[in-house]
């Protein structure tokens, strides 16, 4: 199994992208802005999309996606996400209003788009790749994944703030190698943080001590300008 990073900012500028990850090369999770910084090949490949929240950061590249591979793929991508997470996406996206719903294009018999309703636990095998859904804390309904083959396991915590359930589940399963983690803002916000359902670096530092694993960790969806001074946070708790 292949993770390759294509965006893990909370914001953009410069070179930031905002959250998505490829697993080999034909499963997303999360689809921000640095979907774009796949090729049109890259993106005809791709399959499934996991999305772990409404928000616009982790989709905002996900009807462009869908439009770019439109005249070149036969088989649809499928878009996995909670059910409240998919009712966002046809009301408020793919309404025809400012999206076209790609669920009945080119047909609704044979859609270049199509919705997978996942629930916290739900696990999913694609070609030996297992993805389970978590169940996190965002101010709105927000999930994370773990993701295990026969060779490793990882696990992304999407947007989250202090909670029990990311961890209780981890500690359940035998193996985590690598941890992908928020901590959106430093310190000095944590009022801010805990209303916007984010992690602070003294936030996150409490809940990893539930943590029973020894995973690589890596810090996701830092805000812009503040990465140094976050990381800095992170590595002195």
């Amino acid at each position: 199994m292949k993770l390759r990073v294509l965006g893990c900012s909370g914001g953009v500028g410069n070179a930031l992208r905002t959250t998505s990850l490829l697993i080999d090369d034909d499963i997303l999770i999360d689809a921000g802005s640095g979907v774009g910084e796949l090729s049109l090949e890259e993106l005809r490949k791709i399959r499934h999309v996991f999305l772990t929240h409404s928000h616009l950061d982790h989709f905002s590249f996900l009807p462009l996606l869908v439009d770019s591979i439109f005249p070149s793929i036969s088989e649809a991508v499928v878009v996995h996400a909670q059910p409240v997470t998919l009712e966002a996406l046809k009301t408020h996206v793919f309404n025809w209003v400012i999206w076209p719903d790609f669920s009945q294009l080119p047909s609704p018999a044979n859609p270049v788009m199509r919705y997978a309703s996942l629930l916290p636990g739900d696990i999913i095998e694609l070609a030996g790749r297992c993805i389970e859904m978590i169940k996190v804390q965002h101010i709105v309904p927000g999930v994370g994944y773990r993701v295990e083959c026969a060779s490793g396991a990882f696990a992304f915590s999407g947007d989250t703030t202090t909670n029990d359930n990311l961890w209780q589940v981890l500690n359940a399963r035998e193996r985590l190698d690598l941890l992908l983690v928020e901590a959106a803002f430093s310190n000095a916000d944590e009022g801010l943080s805990r209303k916007a359902g984010h992690y602070t670096p003294r936030l996150l530092a409490e809940d990893l001590k539930k943590l029973k694993h020894s995973p690589a960790i890596h810090i996701s969806h830092t805000k812009p300008g503040q990465e140094d001074l976050i990381l800095r946070e992170c590595r002195e708790a």
